[in-house]
């Protein structure tokens, strides 16, 4: 069950006391982000390769989790006017590069990592708020054991290692895909392999951050050369590539989603790097986010997103401040110009939440407290009161709840006199 609201202590003075409160967003605990690449939500008719993703055969799983009604998108949202970061902001590399620091420095190129090539940073990123913060983190990258370093890219066929996903021995890690790895301080940090994603989460080891990058031919980039045989079709080519991610990601969702970090109002985005064809909002990228305190049942957002919604919403959850290193000229929004896709300006993902609070709250004079909550028409919930904030969730005391109508609900606490300190909870069902 998902708590959406923040805690509010009744004041013991005779004053009225109101306090609005945000979102789901500061109750996210544990956040996955899964990479996959180069191919667009949505496209105009032509041209028709790479394909898009939405209706496509292909991608059976994808396009079930956007489909209201599905089994699989009970706890989904996801957003019809992602665009990309800024114009020219291509290749891959700039894209990962921008998911940690908000911008692409201007370096246009796939190269591995290294001071002279001129793309090894050591100016303020993400991860390395998370560092100052005490946030653990973790980077999970497939194929990292067939490299020297994570700053080394690597490919080819092992006899030994033979995917668990496609069931071959190619393999590919690429840096181009590993965000941290371009910056100094976290080039080598808290970096897996990918397999160990599992063991972490069944061990209850995962970081609060948690990046997910699945090797070239899982995160849809390269077409395996023999095709992919998905659902008893055998695709080759640009659907080859897109069959083998979503069978990636049907696969490893369905884990993390059965995994306690999950359940514990845990939070899966399924990120892709670029659109193709085109920077313009005729080409959309996916974003889909999965949680139990998403909207749910294929919730489509039209609000505005691009890459700097979702750092905004990573600083939100963590309490962080805004990535703010400076965007070149030419990396302009591509629907609002200049300056927009700064963190600072962009819309966060909340409008994909469901909106829970207790909004206003206020002594009465029979010693008792009113409380105004919002949320969803239709949507369920529960108030829960203590004496201590400190307390785990399970020893508060359940006193009432309802659904929601129209508008929003007004919930009365006559048990409230006499008490010091009293504490509210409003929690989704």
């Amino acid at each position: 069950m998902a708590v959406a609201a923040l805690f509010i202590m009744v004041s013991t003075s005779a004053e009225a006391k109101t306090e609005l409160t945000p979102a789901a967003l500061q109750q996210i605990k544990t956040v996955f982000v899964i990479a996959m690449e180069n191919h667009n939500f949505t496209q105009p008719v032509t041209p028709t390769s790479p394909p898009q993703i939405l209706g496509n055969p292909a991608a059976p799983y994808l396009n079930s989790l956007v489909t209201p009604g599905s089994p699989n998108s009970a706890q989904v949202s996801y957003a019809t006017r992602y665009y990309s970061a800024g114009v020219g902001v291509h290749p891959s590399e700039a894209n990962y590069v921008w998911q940690e620091a908000a911008t692409d420095f201007n370096f246009n190129s796939d190269a591995d990592p290294s001071a002279g090539t001129g793309n090894l940073y050591t100016v303020p990123h993400f991860t390395a708020q998370l560092n100052a913060a005490g946030i653990a983190w973790k980077n999970y990258q497939e194929n990292l054991q067939m490299t020297t370093g994570p700053q080394f890219s690597a490919w080819g066929t092992s006899a030994s290692v033979i995917n668990p996903y496609y069931g071959t021995g190619l393999y590919y890690y690429a840096a181009k895909h590993n965000p941290m790895v371009f910056f100094t301080d976290t080039q080598t940090q808290n970096v897996y392999e990918l397999s160990a994603l599992f063991s972490d989460l069944s061990n209850h080891s995962v970081g609060r951050y948690n990046w997910i990058t699945p090797n070239l031919y899982n995160d849809a980039h390269n077409a395996l050369p023999d095709g992919f045989t998905y659902g008893g079709t055998t695709y080759t080519g640009e659907q080859a590539a897109i069959a083998q991610g979503d069978n990636f990601l049907a696969t490893v969702v369905p884990q993390i989603m059965a995994s306690a970090a999950y359940e514990d109002n845990g939070l899966i985005v399924i990120w892709w790097d670029e659109t193709e064809c085109g920077d313009t909002t005729n080409n959309t990228m996916p974003e889909i986010i999965i949680s139990p305190l998403a909207k749910g049942n294929a919730y489509a957002s039209s609000v505005e997103y691009n890459h700097s919604s979702d750092l905004k919403t990573m600083a939100e959850i963590f309490g962080l401040g805004f990535v703010s290193n400076s965007i070149p000229t030419g990396a302009v929004n591509v629907v609002n110009g200049t300056t927009y896709n700064y963190v600072a300006n962009v819309n966060d993902l909340s409008d994909m939440f469901k909106r829970l609070a207790i909004q206003g709250l206020t002594r009465l004079d029979t010693g008792g407290v009113r409380l105004t909550l919002m949320g969803l028409p239709g949507q369920s919930y529960s108030v829960l009161t203590s004496d201590t904030m400190a307390a785990p969730l399970s020893e508060w005391t359940v006193i009432g709840g309802g659904t929601f109508g129209s508008g929003n609900e007004i919930f009365t606490d006559p048990a409230a006199v006499g008490h010091a300190g009293r504490y509210y909870v409003l929690r989704a069902e």
